[in-house]
């Protein structure tokens, strides 16, 4: 979205970047960051250069789109504009006709869908960086995490997001994590879907059984002791209302990589206000979404622009109290994402809250002012100095004096060289800042196609109702009146599904009870059925796990088949 028109009330076009018309006013040091910023292929604009106090609209700073899969932060105190940097890049990229991903913790990234509005504060801001502001809006999606708050749900099943990264919600020590990871291989191997919390108690309570217990004997067993800590703490996460995050329709991640039709890229806003007080659960959900990406993305090396960026907002959550092997995932998913065309932008308070195997991976930096009120405010601020290549700045005191809208900017030449540091007056967003109604919100998330794919949850036959199957058929009287257990997985696994598959619900395959005439009869209901998202969705990941051994990555989530 580089802009080349005329600035508001002037009638004349301001230079473009790298050209030389009006740069020998500038002081040679703001010459030289300028010329850094020069770039011929197609960029976003950030903003203007700040020197010496003042706005020196001649020298514009921005990032290459090539770039933008390089990754970055957006730091900075709360209150200094890290929102309305995130709005005015997801505006650039939308308008080059890149998807976009935006974690909204507040609800104030609603408005991205709505023009915005014009007042005394944006002309200001729009004359000093020689902006041509017209309010727009952008082409968005609105979801929420498993449907708590506005938005269209975003579901995953218990098999997907896999024990890595459940081990992280639930807070479990090193030893029960891989006591969950023994669960989940033995229910891949055994055909046991885990669609939602029960499906994965029941798996659980069947390897403590009587009879279960000694399915994992050879390798390695699990522990009562273990298993009943598990057991609690799934208890205590459904207890809080955590349980609809886990279920069917599972999320397809590909959604996020739609274009609109009139070619810009579509904005997915995931609202986390309603969840906010549930911090480990949607960080590790975020890395869910990133992780399910990387399975799915074929390389496509340096391309001219990326399929995606993705905004993960509040990371510092993400890696509080995350062992090694979880930061090393982390680093890893981050590094080969690149090749995948995805750009990740990690956005927390200042850079010492990303580990500096993942903060080496981020090319592209936007810190905002940092404050310094107490002497672990000031080791922050020199920690943070010291991640910035050398600048004729005196950062120390920069970073404390920036104002809102304003931030300290060093990205990825079109050459992947590192750009000069720059104090930068950000442009202004030019769709609406801040939430819109909630009623319009709520006609835009039922009119969304997204809606009826996903809205509506589906509990389908999966682990527990198979577990619970009365074994063979043989009734009371032929067992001396003693009520059979369950079946065994081996047992399970090798006998045809009881559940109606895709196959049996379109009347392909109907069991005997129903007869040809009432099948004609219902024809037409069955079409109807068969045609709606719903069924798509549905019918896309019923049974893909039965009979076939899952394939987990680094974070132990499963590889699905689209």
């Amino acid at each position: 979205m580089s802009d080349r028109k005329s600035t508001p009330g002037t009638g004349a076009a301001p230079p473009a970047p790298g050209t030389r018309t009006g740069a020998p006013a500038l002081p040679r040091e703001a010459l030289e960051i300028a010329a850094g910023y020069a770039f011929p292929g197609p960029a976003l604009d950030l903003g203007a250069l700040l020197w010496d106090g003042a706005c020196l609209p001649d020298a514009q700073i921005r990032v290459p789109l090539s770039m933008l899969n390089r990754h970055g932060l957006v730091a900075g105190a709360t209150g200094t504009g890290k929102t309305k940097t995130l709005q005015l890049i997801a505006e650039q990229l939308s308008a080059q006709g890149v998807p976009v991903f935006l974690a909204d913790v507040k609800g104030d990234l609603w408005g991205i869908a709505a023009p915005g509005q014009q007042n005394d504060k944006v002309r200001s801001r729009a004359a000093e960086v020689h902006q041509r502001w017209t309010g727009t809006g952008f082409p968005a999606e609105f979801l929420a995490l498993g449907g708590i708050g506005h938005g269209v749900p975003v579901r995953a099943t218990i098999t997907s997001f896999g024990p890595v990264l459940l081990s992280k919600v639930l807070q479990l020590n090193r030893t029960q994590e891989q006591s969950l990871g023994l669960i989940f291989h033995y229910a891949d191997t055994k055909g046991l879907e885990l669609v939602d919390l029960k499906d994965l108690r029941a798996v659980v309570a069947f390897l403590t059984s009587e009879e279960g217990r000694t399915e994992l004997k050879d390798i390695g067993g699990l522990s009562t002791a273990t298993a009943g800590v598990i057991l609690r703490s799934l208890t205590a996460f459904e207890a809080e209302g955590m349980g609809d995050f886990f279920g069917e329709p599972e999320f397809d991640t590909a959604e996020l990589l739609r274009t609109a039709p009139d070619g810009r890229g579509l904005v997915s806003v995931l609202e986390l206000s309603a969840v906010q007080d549930r911090p480990r659960l949607f960080s590790t959900f975020l890395m869910w979404l990133l992780a399910d990406l990387f399975h799915d993305l074929p390389e496509v090396g340096d391309a001219d622009r990326p399929k995606l960026v993705f905004f993960f907002d509040e990371a510092h959550l993400l890696f509080d109290e995350a062992s090694k092997a979880f930061l090393e995932a982390i680093t890893r998913t981050v590094r080969l994402i690149r090749s995948k065309g995805v750009g990740v932008f990690f956005v927390t308070q200042t850079p010492k809250d990303v580990p500096a195997e993942v903060l080496g991976q981020l090319g592209n930096r936007v810190q905002h002012a940092l404050r310094a009120f107490t002497p672990d405010d000031q080791k922050a601020l020199g920690a943070t100095v010291k991640t910035f290549p050398d600048s004729p700045y005196d950062l120390e005191e920069l970073l404390t004096g920036l104002g809102t809208g304003e931030a300290v900017v060093t990205v990825l030449s079109e050459k992947g060289a590192p750009t000069p540091v720059a104090a930068t007056r950000l442009r202004a967003p030019e769709s609406l800042m801040g939430p819109i109604a909630a009623e319009e919100l709520d006609r835009a998330v039922t009119a969304s196609a997204l809606h009826e794919r996903y809205a509506q949850a589906v509990d389908r036959e999966s682990a527990y109702e198979r577990l619970q199957e009365p074994r063979g058929g043989k009734g009371p009287d032929e067992t001396n009146g003693e009520r059979r257990p369950g079946k065994g997985p081996d047992e399970i696994a090798g006998e045809p599904r009881r559940g109606k598959g895709p196959d049996e619900i379109t009347g392909a395959g109907g069991r005997g009870t129903s007869s040809r005439g009432k099948a004609e009869k219902d024809e037409s209901v069955v079409e109807q059925v068969v045609g709606s998202g719903m069924f798509k969705s549905l019918a896309r990941s019923v049974g893909t796990q039965i009979g076939r051994e899952i394939t987990r990555s680094l974070f132990g989530t499963a590889r699905r088949r689209r």
